[in-house]
């Protein structure tokens, strides 16, 4: 096991190198002058030309490639062109937004996910099986950005039960500990504060983890079908277990492999693409940070964001590979 964990963390290397080049790539090959952006459109030709080389965005591409990596191996992930500010001080509360949001999408999907595909695949071919499909169906067919709005629509400006957008009210005036809303009202105790991160949380969570929630639904409904038509499970009725115990204890624990995976997939895509939810709901995540730099023509952050992102998902399937040996005694890694 250790020396399989060893072999995936050097695996990482090469696919990082990958990603930056690709990134570094994409992210030049978009169109516009961050330079013209930095000094305006009423700048010189002269004005443009000193930023360009006092940015360093004058020399070739492929030195100015091998430059930004070896700032990368020094631990720096540059500086904001726009903000002159140090990308490593102000990605953090941006990064730890969407990372509250993605977990609370991925709690939200598996919670109800998971229990729909039980439900269908305990109820097989019943008005509960179909009616938990429909649902499935419908959920990965809506489009984020429409379930956002109609989520704002009807919750917090019809009914007025939630708020619309931001990740908490400006006149709270709590002074957090981390960057973690939630972790932060807890280890404080201030609980009217976790009611307001709540509250604010509720609506994007919702929105953005609804295709989730339909994808783990119809794998857990496929894989528990599967597993409870194994002779351990017909062995467990006959003697005489309830048919709660039998699903969730004997049959869910060993459906939930590719289930496993399915989540862990889905929390990497939700860190990556929450775009549409945070411009949306006007969440300060990463997301929104990585298209404002877009817009402003911003080379050091889209590529740093990016690639930060590409991180975590990377180190996000190898836990899960991990978790496979945990879950399942059965799974021996590193042997024949």
């Amino acid at each position: 096991m250790l020396a399989y964990t060893i072999r995936r963390i050097l695996m990482l290397i090469p696919v990082l190198i990958g990603m930056s080049i690709i990134t570094f790539a994409i992210v030049h090959a978009i169109p516009g002058d961050p330079a013209k952006t930095i000094v305006g459109d009423k700048a010189t030709p002269e004005q443009i030309a000193e930023v360009r080389e006092s940015l360093g965005l004058n020399k070739p591409a492929y030195i100015q490639y091998f430059h930004y990596l070896g700032d990368l191996l020094q631990g720096d992930l540059g500086t904001s062109l726009t903000r002159k500010v140090p990308i490593s001080e102000e990605i953090g509360p941006f990064l730890a937004a969407t990372t509250e949001l993605a977990v609370a999408s991925l709690l939200i999907a598996i919670f109800f996910g998971v229990n729909l595909g039980i439900l269908s695949a305990w109820r097989q071919n019943s008005w509960l099986d179909y009616s938990a499909m429909l649902i499935a169906l419908i959920g990965v067919s809506m489009p984020v950005f429409w379930l956002g709005l109609m989520e704002q629509w009807l919750f917090a400006q019809n009914l007025g039960w939630l708020p619309s957008n931001g990740r908490v009210d400006a006149r709270m005036g709590f002074e957090g500990i981390t960057d973690f809303y939630v972790i932060d009202a807890l280890i404080t105790g201030d609980f009217v504060f976790l009611t307001d991160v709540l509250t604010h949380l509720i609506l994007p969570a919702v929105a953005l983890g609804t295709i989730p929630m339909a994808i783990i639904a119809r794998m857990t409904r496929s894989s528990m079908l599967e597993v409870m038509r194994s002779d351990y499970i017909r062995t467990a009725r006959a003697k005489g277990l309830s048919e709660f115990w039998v699903v969730y204890k004997h049959t869910l624990k060993n459906a939930c492999i590719p289930v496993l995976t399915v989540a862990g997939l889905q929390l990497g895509l939700l860190l990556g693409g929450a775009v549409l939810t945070e411009t949306i709901f006007s969440w300060p995540g990463v997301g929104r940070y990585i298209y404002d730099a877009i817009n402003a023509r911003d080379y050091p952050v889209i590529q740093s964001g990016i690639l930060i992102l590409a991180t975590i998902f990377v180190v996000i399937n190898l836990i899960v590979d991990l978790l496979y040996a945990w879950i399942d005694p059965r799974i021996q890694y590193g042997k024949e």
